[in-house]
């Protein structure tokens, strides 16, 4: 490729009268290089493209994708490209698509605010930070509404964050958040930090409540609360925040379980968010590494026992759906909704009726492992309502079954074709035909008409 400077060297040379060999051997290019600038076959300062664009191939892809959401980062198309058989870096992708100008430009947010920002320091094992999280439109098979919510705690340190699905922000599902999201992150820091959320302090006044003040109590932290309107004193949490809804919600399909989203949130977590580079006073390292170096103190050996209860429906089976295992409840209740509690720490589930009577006790299997625990007593009773149930209903029919006209309808379609039936007119009686006339006629022909 040659500069602008080296092209005008080579015009000026050639206008002098020197040949294209004379003029190759002075700049020590190839002639035919020379030849392709002086009849404007190549532009100087563009390099020719040496074949096919391998990123060609998913330019319908990217400028779908962009055009559907312009807001979307371009680190979470890399991951859904590197699934479709993207081999290039990251960086490659964000060049193409500036270069190609694939993003179009969003009218409703040309506009932005900019404001300076603080930077406070967080020394090791020092602080964690939690928020929640308004993640809309759930998948309509979750049964939750138009929003869910995910609880996200971050080490405020090395970056660190996991985060937990909940159907609501009551305290029980905060208490059992962070006693999920702690032994994931490897530990208990010395603070937990949170915004003025009602089931941590009383908002008007930020003083800790009552009930909350048990829990820190357990896990032997202290607790920070942020002053009104500083949501840049906690912004390791809203950086992860950012990062759970850009990158991961966004890409959520409609078909995919709680149980499942909670383990693929868990998998990005992993494979996707501790493997960021962090700059250190020792060099560069991921997220991971960092964490492990941070000096938090080891969880208590039980969580502290808060009661959380959640409304499901009952399969067909009779089993009730719980953090990714099933449970048997009595047959009558197949497709009716129950209620099920759950006492943190204690190791055992009660199913209910939504009157409150409860029908069932099972021991707690491994989240997530999708065993069937069933009840010796339910699945007897289960065993005979579908067998009193086939009883009576019948022996469904096969698709090629061979079921010939009984006798009722026999009869109907001798009652149709004989024309034995009433007429609309009950005074109008039906003709009786005398067949001997017809017998008679017969026996004096004697050849065909």
């Amino acid at each position: 490729m040659l500069t602008w400077e080296d092209d005008v060297e080579v015009h000026a040379l050639r206008k002098r009268g020197w040949s294209i060999s004379a003029i190759a051997r002075h700049t020590g290019r190839d002639r035919k290089t020379i030849r392709a600038y002086l009849n404007g076959d190549r532009a100087p300062g563009q390099r020719k493209k040496p074949g096919e664009d391998p990123f060609d191939r998913f330019v319908a892809y990217v400028s779908a994708r962009l055009a559907e959401d312009p807001h979307l980062w371009a680190r979470t198309l890399c991951d859904e490209l590197e699934g479709l058989g993207y081999a290039q870096s990251y960086q490659t992708l964000t060049r193409q698509i500036r270069a190609r100008n694939l993003r179009p430009t969003c009218e409703q947010c040309a506009t932005s605010t900019h404001r300076p920002n603080a930077v406070i320091e967080h020394p090791p094992g020092e602080e964690t930070q939690w928020d929640w999280l308004e993640l809309p439109n759930p998948p309509a098979s979750w049964g939750w509404g138009s929003t869910a919510y995910l609880f996200v705690g971050a080490l405020a340190h090395s970056g660190r964050w996991r985060g937990y699905l909940a159907p609501n922000m009551t305290r029980p599902h905060v208490i059992a958040g962070l006693d999920r999201i702690t032994r994931r992150l490897g530990g208990v820091s010395k603070v937990w930090r949170f915004d003025r959320m009602a089931t941590v302090c009383h908002p008007s006044s930020g003083t800790l409540t009552v009930e909350f003040a048990g829990v820190a109590k357990h896990y032997g932290v202290s607790v920070a609360i942020c002053p009104p309107r500083r949501g840049n004193r906690k912004g390791v949490v809203e950086s992860s925040n950012r990062i759970a809804a850009q990158r991961w919600w966004r890409t959520v399909p409609d078909e995919i379980t709680v149980e499942d989203a909670q383990a693929s949130l868990d998998k990005f977590c992993r494979t996707r968010s501790d493997v960021r580079m962090r700059r250190t006073r020792d060099g560069r390292y991921n997220v991971a590494t960092v964490a492990k170096r941070e000096p938090l103190s080891p969880p208590p050996a039980a969580p502290f026992p808060a009661v959380v209860a959640e409304t499901r429906t009952v399969s067909r089976q009779a089993m009730v759906a719980w953090r990714g295992n099933e449970y048997s409840v009595p047959p009558e209740l197949a497709m009716g909704e129950v209620s099920v509690t759950e006492l943190l720490g204690d190791g055992h589930i009660d199913i209910a009726t939504t009157s409150g009577i409860v029908i069932a006790r099972h021991r707690l299997a491994a989240p997530g492992t999708g065993a069937q625990i069933r009840d010796h007593g339910h699945v007897v009773a289960l065993d005979r309502a579908a067998m009193a149930s086939a009883a009576t209903g019948g022996r469904p029919h096969r698709r090629k079954e061979r079921i010939p006209p009984g006798e009722h309808a026999r009869k109907a379609a001798d009652m149709l074709r004989y024309n034995t039936t009433n007429t609309t007119d009950s005074n109008t009686e039906a003709p009786v035909i005398d067949m001997s006339v017809y017998e008679r006629a017969a026996q004096n022909r004697t050849h065909l008409p």
